[in-house]
């Protein structure tokens, strides 16, 4: 969303399916639901790359070698180009799970930008000291379910959290994760009115894409990656980190 002063919350879609890849086989959607891809991407709705198989990469991405990581990234920049008959202009990691070899492929397969992280601003990534020249735009506010059943926060009042959080100026802009299953059920009359309020903060929501657009790769302050944890969730994730270099400035 973009209000008088430039501020954004932008929404990322991903997918999650119960049961698939684990008792059943994970689908090709990439087949069986082309043509829907396309309808959407035609709609106007910023289309990109996700994974190749969302449960296999969970399972297996913290610690996957060189070999499996670009295999796997390989097959669905691929097929994303057979889908829309170009490629892919950015990148979102499932469940902002990375290595550092798929963080070097954001860069290798041209992405002009990735979203595989949580933070609070646009940044160029670096792990242990090695920069990766594809910026991050980090989700930067919690999903409802990580709200959800703490501090009082269920499906009918969630939104007010998260409008507490949008109501502050953020000049860089929010980036926001939508689940599509959950925010078209249980939360979606919550969701509704979330994007209400975001329309009464002044706030005006656009892709990812756009919010690229408006960065200057030179500019943007060098962060290091690490993985921590997020409050509502389990595990850790990879997150923004320390200016590069400032625990030395702070030294010296």
């Amino acid at each position: 969303m973009r209000n008088s002063t430039s501020e954004r919350v932008l929404a990322r879609y991903g997918f999650p399916t119960l049961m698939y890849g684990t008792a059943l086989p994970a689908p090709d959607i990439g087949r069986r639901c082309a043509q829907t891809m396309k309808d959407a991407k035609a709609a106007g709705f910023e289309t990109a790359i996700q994974g190749w198989n969302h449960h296999a990469w969970l399972q297996r991405i913290v610690t996957a070698n060189a070999a499996w990581t670009t295999a796997e990234m390989q097959r669905a920049h691929q097929r994303y180009a057979e889908v829309f008959d170009c490629e892919s202009l950015g990148h979102g990691a499932a469940a902002w799970q990375m290595n550092i070899h798929a963080l070097r492929l954001t860069q290798r397969l041209g992405y002009r930008w990735a979203s595989d992280c949580r933070g609070t601003h646009p940044f160029v990534p670096l792990w242990k000291g090695e920069p990766i020249h594809c910026p991050q735009l980090p989700t930067t506010l919690p999903t409802l379910d990580e709200l959800i059943g703490h501090d009082g926060h269920t499906a009918d009042n969630v939104y007010q959290q998260v409008l507490k959080l949008t109501a502050i100026e953020q000049p860089a802009g929010h980036v926001f994760t939508v689940h599509a299953d959950l925010y078209g059920g249980t939360t979606a009359t919550a969701f509704e009115t979330l994007l209400a309020g975001w329309a009464d903060q002044a706030h005006q929501i656009c892709s990812l894409g756009t919010l690229r657009d408006g960065l200057d790769f030179a500019s943007l302050p060098r962060h290091e990656l690490a993985l921590a944890p997020i409050p509502g969730r389990a595990g850790r994730f990879l997150s923004q980190g320390e200016v590069f270099l400032s625990s030395w400035k702070d030294a010296a």
